[in-house]
Parts: C-alpha cells; sequence; structure tokens
C-alpha cells in the first residue's frame, strides 16, 4: 500500500496554552477572518464593476488585472 508523506499540520491544543496564549490565539484568528471576510467583499464589488477609478488611473479593468490598489483597514 502507497502512502503518501503529509505533513502534519500542528493543531493547537487549548487546553495546554497558558491563558495569554490562548487570548492572543483568538486575536490572531479573529483578524485573519475579518481580513478574508473583506478580501471576499472586496472581490465581490470588483466583479460587479466595469472598471475603477482612483484619482485618474484606472486600476481596475474588466480585461485587466487588479493593479496600483492598497486598501487599509
Amino acid at each position: 500500500m502507497f502512502r503518501r508523506n503529509k505533513k502534519k499540520s500542528k493543531k493547537p491544543n487549548l487546553l495546554e496554552m497558558s491563558e495569554a496564549e490562548r487570548v492572543q490565539l483568538i486575536k490572531d484568528v479573529k483578524k485573519k477572518l475579518q481580513q478574508k471576510n473583506i478580501e471576499a467583499k472586496l472581490w465581490h464589488l470588483l466583479l460587479e464593476a466595469e472598471s475603477i477609478t482612483v484619482n485618474g488611473n484606472i486600476v481596475w479593468g474588466e480585461n485587466q488585472q487588479l493593479s496600483g490598489f492598497y486598501l487599509r483597514i
């Protein structure tokens, strides 16, 4: 039987973590989820738009890649 070498992901054991580590982990996960949610909303808006112009420069068009656009949150 052929077995693939799979990387074992380290799953954090919340019971073995200190309170500070748990709080930090939860904050990190929450931040990543918020970023993914914002990114999904941005892509949804981009897909609905024909083009987006910022300061006279087209940063998004139907037939081109997204360029020169940075969203700070």
